[in-house]
């Protein structure tokens, strides 16, 4: 920022040119919560899935340039609060973060439960607001961003684009670490970092609870690449997230006993939204029957994954359930309209414990320390995808052939559209353009 005072409209501008999306999974385009106008501004810093280190390692290291994402986020938004969510084990962050709060900027320490990261759970326990169903955040006052994306935002603001991601590599591997590569990175480099894996091992992009059974290893790094954890192939994780859709059904038909306990257990459900797992399946097994709005609050299932790998106890997954209803939802352009109930008086005590969720997933032996790298890995080549965030994917602005130099604009967000730029990750040479993807070649010109 060169020491001057920026405006909202600037640093909205900024993070725009930047290509800042949220780096906790979603990807929305930052600079489009960055131009609302909010009350409050809330850093996420809960990392609620086991097994995952990126955030609060980062929060530690650079406290400083958090605090200046932090505080450009609440300008640009015209806030007056901001609220740093952690958990108390994080200790270093803490220590680092204390120095630099205020009266406007506090920390909010949060329980060591699952899943205390989900965006509408950490709004209800860092300021007691609750985020209707079917609405977003902005809707009562607040703006959420996890740390990755603040430290994206103020790098923005010195004129530096999104180009790295730091992410944790774990589980089955010889060497668990935190490590930052280039956006467009293949997975397999990226496990390489950490030692690599046995043949017999099967991956997880992202964390255990919400994250996706890898099916190529060769697929790229992006802006929301959350983690990678190499499991067992017989683990229960990944035996569980390689069910078939119809299998799950089968299963749902047979042996569900209505005994309500993934609704109990339901974090949305808990602060008052109607959705309500038991009941959704009880209406697919018995061809939709119910209320349209139970029907449509599938809409509002946050994918959590608590109802299938936590709360029932036969073994259906209503989360894939709710993924096949919001998915014929979605097709027919239904939306959710219902009313918020009252908060489950237990609430804040069925949240579940961190470490009976490990002991659940049995992933208490894969549960180490992975040190964050301070070094950060150059590929040969990198495949950058032309959507790594909701909304419209860019339209490429390089051909083959073209060299580029690290940051370049090679990707531009479609006139008129919600999206995001995307910028080179290396110096080199375009090798391939196709509606999905660029591929640069490290190096001159190509042969």
């Amino acid at each position: 920022m060169n020491g001057e005072k920026m405006n909202g409209l600037t640093i909205s501008a900024k993070v725009q040119e930047a290509g800042v999306v949220g780096a906790g999974g979603a990807g929305f385009p930052t600079h489009i919560k960055l131009s609302a106008q909010a009350e409050i501004v809330i850093v996420n810093g809960a990392e609620c899935e086991p097994l995952l280190k990126t955030d609060q390692q980062l929060a530690a290291l650079y406290p400083q340039q958090l605090i200046k994402g932090l505080t450009l986020a609440m300008e640009a938004t015209g806030a007056k609060q901001g609220i740093i969510a952690l958990k108390a084990k994080y200790k270093e962050a803490i220590v680092a973060l204390e120095p630099y709060l205020t009266e406007q900027l506090q920390i909010s320490i949060m329980p060591d439960t699952y899943p205390a990261g989900d965006e509408v759970i950490t709004i209800w326990l860092t300021t007691g607001r609750r985020v209707p169903a079917g609405k977003i955040p902005i809707e009562i006052g607040v703006v959420v961003n996890n740390v990755q994306t603040l430290l994206n935002v103020a790098k923005a603001c010195e004129g530096e684009p999104v180009t790295t991601r730091t992410l944790t590599v774990t589980g089955a591997v010889k060497n668990p670490i935190t490590v930052t590569v280039p956006i467009g990175t293949s997975l397999r480099e990226v496990l390489e970092l950490a030692g690599g894996g046995a043949e017999d091992l099967v991956y997880i992009n992202g964390g255990p609870m919400m994250g996706k059974v890898i099916t190529d290893l060769n697929d790229p790094v992006t802006k929301t690449t959350g983690g990678l954890i190499a499991l067992p192939k017989d683990h229960c994780l990944i035996q569980r997230k390689n069910r078939t859709l119809e299998n799950i059904l089968r299963i749902a038909k047979t042996v569900c006993e209505q005994c309500s306990f993934c609704t109990e257990l339901c974090p949305r459900h808990m602060i008052g939204h109607e959705l309500s797992p038991h009941l959704l399946i009880r209406a697919v097994n018995y061809k939709n029957l119910g209320k349209a709005s139970m029907l449509t609050s599938a809409l509002t299932c946050s994918e959590c994954g608590v109802c299938e790998a936590y709360a029932c106890s036969v073994g259906i997954s209503p989360l894939r359930v709710n993924l096949v209803l919001k998915a014929e939802l979605r097709a027919k352009g239904v939306k959710y309209q219902g009313e918020l109930g009252k908060v489950d008086p237990m609430a804040k005590h069925r949240l579940i414990p961190t470490d009976r969720l490990i002991e659940r997933l049995n992933l208490r032996s894969w549960y180490r320390e992975a040190p964050l790298s301070l070094e950060t890995y150059v590929p040969n080549e990198v495949t950058l995808k032309l959507q790594q965030h909701i909304g419209a994917p860019a339209i490429a602005l390089v051909k083959v052939g073209d060299v580029v130099h690290l940051g370049q604009v090679v990707g531009e967000i479609p006139e008129g559209a919600l999206g995001a730029r995307v910028h080179s990750s290396l110096d080199g040479t375009v090798t391939q353009v196709t509606p999905q993807t660029i591929t640069i070649r490290k190096g001159g010109a190509a042969k």
